[in-house]
């Protein structure tokens, strides 16, 4: 092992020291054509801009705006106008290799533009199927290619009251219901929403499986994602759909608070009868 751990000292030295030499600014001054013993700022400052001038060509000129470009997608928060840009610069860099005869820049940024475009369509799509949701379509079918499917059985359990929550769920067939109040869910009703607003993300409420069916499932990460590309637009979506589902509920208890004081009401005057006609 000793032979073996001096020879790649010796190697990683030799690889230092070249380095170090090749890093000198006597070497690098040679490089440039300049005289390490007769250096000025002025022949400096010439020197460069001779390099320079020598290396503007029209396609280093492409190059060089396409790296604009790609260096503006790592600012961009944006999916959609991340995906423009990213196209944008991979034309560039197109015309550059083609400029350049360079067959590999010119093959791989090529490739890379369809593979945006096709990106770019499916987050327009995403984005306008977000807007047309937020104008009055509550229906969630525009979600359906990003969820995945589950299958359930009577007496299975899909979540309980106070569960951390990870994901939300939407009914296709069967029938589900919430314990707590009693409900049914129908099918194209989303289920476990409330969770990816709550702060702690629990579950409040348990819904339990009462006739074999189909859910789709997406994870809230998932739902993250689809609300940055589409423009905060599928947030609100989200929000609509909360808003009416809290809405409902609350009816719903307004409704039972009613026919619970209805009930007390009538009991108390069925007592209050006959202590009147008694007296009578």
């Amino acid at each position: 092992m000793e032979p073996i751990s001096a020879d790649l000292s010796t190697i990683l030295n030799r690889i230092l020291d070249t380095a170090a030499d090749n890093l000198r600014i006597a070497k690098i001054l040679v490089q440039m054509g300049l005289d390490p013993n007769n250096i000025t700022y002025d022949a400096l400052f010439d020197r460069l801009l001779d390099i320079v001038l020598a290396s503007i060509t029209l396609a280093n000129m492409f190059a060089l705006v396409g790296a604009i470009f790609f260096v503006a997608t790592l600012l961009m928060q944006r999916m959609v106008p991340l995906r423009v840009a990213n196209m944008v610069g991979c034309a560039f860099f197109v015309t550059a290799g083609a400029l350049s005869g360079s067959v590999a820049t010119f093959l791989l940024y090529l490739l890379l533009l369809p593979v945006n475009a096709v990106r770019l369509r499916q987050l327009l799509r995403l984005v306008k199927k977000a807007r047309n949701a937020t104008q009055g379509d509550m229906s969630m079918e525009w979600l359906k290619p990003f969820m995945t499917e589950r299958r359930y059985r009577h007496g299975d359990r899909l979540f309980r009251k106070g569960d951390a929550a990870a994901e939300m769920f939407l009914t296709v067939t069967g029938k589900f219901v919430v314990k707590e109040i009693g409900v049914e869910l129908p099918p194209g009703r989303l289920m476990g929403e409330l969770g990816f607003l709550a702060p702690d993300n629990r579950r409040t409420g348990t819904v339990e499986c009462i006739e074999d069916g189909q859910v789709l499932t997406i994870t809230y990460e998932r739902l993250l994602e689809i609300y940055f590309q589409s423009n905060q637009q599928f947030g609100y979506h989200i929000l609509l759909l909360t808003s009416r589902r809290l809405l409902e509920n609350n009816e719903r208890l307004q409704q039972n608070i009613s026919r619970l004081e209805a009930t007390l009401a009538q009991e108390k005057a069925a007592r209050q009868t006959p202590a009147a006609d008694g007296t009578a």
